[in-house]
């Protein structure tokens, strides 16, 4: 989910009360003002539902778990904002989270502030002229953030009592081969192989850093007056204490590059701006994080192909909700070819580096 100016009015079947969220605003928010509120959603993202809420010059993020049946342990938003509330004070990239609520709109929410700035996916937005430098330099900013992140001291923060670092790639491995076998619906070749590869040749951890794990482009926001200023970072769900190779390894799953097949370009429409000239390719942005952090970079294979199974995973429990009637979403239909096509793009990862 990224946090850009272009919203769209609510979705059907994912409205909010609005009385009784207007009520619970303006007892636990001093000096709003006397205008009614308004709400509207964030139209991109396939997980947490987000809203914009505004009440005159006031605004604010609101993010609850999707409708419907959720997996264990996920969507859990009291730890999202348990872990904005650490993490913002002293890496303000994150958003400043608000308040937290349990039940008043039927489920667990928080409200956190809104950011202003340029969010990047498929295209640059108009009057921005990208060009080879513009995009080498956003490459470097989004290196540089990772490896920023990644130079927190966690223990001085409230993430060691919510984290679980010991035996991290273990339990990510086979918890999301788990979470595969619960929401599996389709035969796919090789998938059997596949977990077998990744269950025998888990790399030893390097030493336990935050890592946010879903770092992606589109997840960052950018300064309207400077493209290569990063002033927001979000989707900070799965942020947890653990191996920060895992982190790098999820970003270059998703950070597709020009040459890569098509089926997985355009696994989810329109490929990202990072296959055009100028931004780096995965070799080039995993050797700026080696050069730049210090870190022995020579598994990145394995994290890199596990990075691309556990986004066919995130995939599969997206359309298997659409399978089993939980959400209507037009965008899920068609859902299950893409992971096919991230389980085919793994298996030859494996292969090649054999």
């Amino acid at each position: 989910m990224s946090y850009s100016d272009d919203t769209i009015s609510v979705r059907e079947g994912e409205e909010l009360d609005q009385r009784k969220l207007e009520n619970f605003l303006r007892e636990n928010i001093e000096d709003l003002p006397d205008d009614s509120l308004t709400i509207r959603q964030f139209g991109t993202g396939s997980s947490n539902l987000t809203y914009e809420l505004s009440i005159g010059e006031w605004e604010a993020v609101l993010r609850r778990p999707p409708l419907g049946p959720v997996a264990p342990k996920a969507h859990d938003m009291e730890r999202e904002f348990t872990i904005l509330k650490e993490l913002h004070p002293i890496f303000p990239l994150a958003p400043k989270p608000y308040l937290y609520h349990e039940r008043l709109l039927g489920a667990p929410f928080f409200l956190m502030e809104r950011k202003r700035g340029v969010v990047v996916d498929t295209s640059f937005p108009d009057g921005f002229q990208p060009s080879e430098a513009l995009c080498r330099s956003m490459s470097e900013s989004m290196v540089d953030t990772l490896v920023a992140l990644h130079s927190i001291d966690y223990e001085t923060t409230r993430l060691k009592e919510i984290s679980h670092p010991d035996g991290f790639m273990e339990r990510q491995v086979h918890g999301w081969i788990k979470r595969y076998n619960r929401s599996k619906t389709d035969d796919i070749k090789g998938v059997e192989e596949l977990t077998r590869w990744l269950a025998d040749n888990i790399p030893h951890s390097q030493h336990p850093t935050v890592i946010h794990y879903d770092f992606k482009l589109n997840n960052a926001m950018f300064a309207h007056d400077d493209l290569s200023k990063l002033v927001g970072l979000f989707d900070w769900e799965m942020t947890t204490v653990g191996d920060p190779l895992a982190d790098l390894g999820a970003a270059m799953g998703y950070w597709l590059q020009e040459d890569d097949p098509e089926p997985l370009k355009r696994g989810m429409g329109k490929p990202p701006v990072t296959v055009m000239k100028g931004f780096m390719t995965r070799e080039e942005f995993i050797e700026s994080y080696a050069r730049k952090s210090g870190r022995d970079v020579s598994q990145m294979n394995f994290y890199l192909t596990f990075a691309y199974f556990k986004l066919a995973v995130i995939c599969q429990q997206i359309y298997y909700r659409f399978k089993k009637g939980q959400t209507s979403d037009e965008r899920f239909r068609h859902l299950n070819h893409f992971v096919a096509s991230l389980i085919a793009h793994a298996r030859n990862n494996v292969s090649v580096k054999r």
